[in-house]
Order: structure tokens, then sequence, then C-alpha cells
């Protein structure tokens, strides 16, 4: 039975899977969560009523939670790139950096998201604020972290690198990364030109008028 993934396109946390995916060229299912197929929408929740995706599929066990599924993926189905450091001192890194992109980059974004699919215009204008205010400070941190690096974390692409591709593809079009950090916007630029990363752009591009903030006429 094929691995299956329960997600949307244009859903930062199931681009990050998908990069996983893509990366080691792993066969799968997706079944897209929307109103056109309500069925897919009907199986998942029976699978997890939490209400959070995506959601991976492999055989009778149910798999939540991006950096889980991912690091899954690689016990289970392991590909020709490793996406974790078998050096365990390495991996921590890694992790540490997939939860930095999670924590202080992903959600300061969707605060501002959040806040603007209120319709409420002082909710749009909290959560903006909230947002601009936490990623000067996380982006002002990765301009020294990634100085000299090619990835997150060294010289290989990794989870840090899943997770990071969608944080920063959206928070910059919340709060666009200022031209004084050029070391991170040139990270976000190879990010972009990564064949995985490129391709879960590409197709969620067709849902760029669900972006409540107005998505930017570039990317």
């Amino acid at each position: 039975m094929p691995l299956v993934l329960y997600g949307h396109p244009f859903s930062s946390y199931t681009q990050k899977v998908l990069v996983a995916l893509y990366e080691n060229n792993m066969p799968f299912e997706f079944r897209c969560l929307g109103p056109d197929e309500p069925e897919h929408s009907a199986e998942w929740l029976q699978r997890w009523p939490l209400h959070k995706f995506p959601l991976l599929v492999d055989g009778e066990r149910n798999i939540v939670e991006t950096s889980i599924i991912i690091e899954y993926l690689q016990f289970t189905h392991p590909g020709p790139l490793r996406l974790l450091p078998t050096d365990p001192m390495k991996a921590l890194d890694v992790r540490f950096l997939d939860r930095f992109f999670d924590l202080h980059v992903m959600t300061p974004m969707q605060r501002a998201v959040d806040g603007a699919l209120t319709g409420d215009p002082a909710r749009r204008e909290e959560g903006l604020a909230f947002a601009a205010k936490k990623l000067d400070l996380a982006y002002a941190w990765l301009e020294g972290q990634l100085a000299g690096r090619e990835w997150a974390a060294g010289t290989e692409f990794t989870l840090a690198d899943c997770a990071a591709s969608p944080a920063l593809f959206y928070a910059d079009w919340t709060y666009p990364i200022p031209e004084t950090l050029p070391v991170l916007r040139a990270y976000r630029a190879r990010l972009l030109a990564r064949p995985s990363f490129a391709r879960a752009v590409e197709e969620a591009r067709p849902f760029r008028s669900f972006f409540p903030l107005g998505a930017p006429q570039r990317d």
C-alpha cells in the first residue's frame, strides 16, 4: 500500500513534508483537503480528529506533526538523501534549527495571517505588528547563523531546510526580509531554486488568492 498524505498544496506545513518526499523521490498518494473532495476530509478527521494537517498514513499507522513525519520517513522509508545526520550532536543541531523555523518564523507569520482572516482591521494590525516584532529578531539571528553556510546546518540539505523553505517563503510575504540582510535573502533564494521546493511552490500557485494579506507578484 503506498504512503498517503492528507494536506493542502498551499499549506506551509504540508509543503514542509512535500519537500522531504520530493527530495527522495518517494512514491505517495496526495489527498487534497478541501470542499471539492469531502471524502478526503472525512477520512482525515476519522484518522486524526484534532483537525490538524498534514497527516501521513503508512498502512495502519497514522503519523502527525511535520518533524515527526519526516523523521519517520527516514527511519522506515530511507532514500539517498539523509535529512537527519547520523551523528547525534549534528542531528541535535538540525532538530534545533527545525524548531527555530517552525516556532520563530512560521508561528509569527501565521499569527499575522490568522489576524487577517478574522476580517477585523484591529486584529489584522495586531497580527502584523506581532509578526514584525518577532520576525525582526528571527531574521537578525539567522543572518549571523547562516553566514558561510549553503544550507541551514552546513553543506547538506536537511530537515531544517524542509522547515525553512515554507517558513521563509511566507514570512517574507508577510514581513519582507530587509535588504540589509543579504545572507538570509540569498538563503531564501537558494531554497526557492531547490527543485523539491520549487515543485511545491508551483503546485500551490493556483491557490495564491487564498493568502489574506495579498500574495506579492513575485516568487
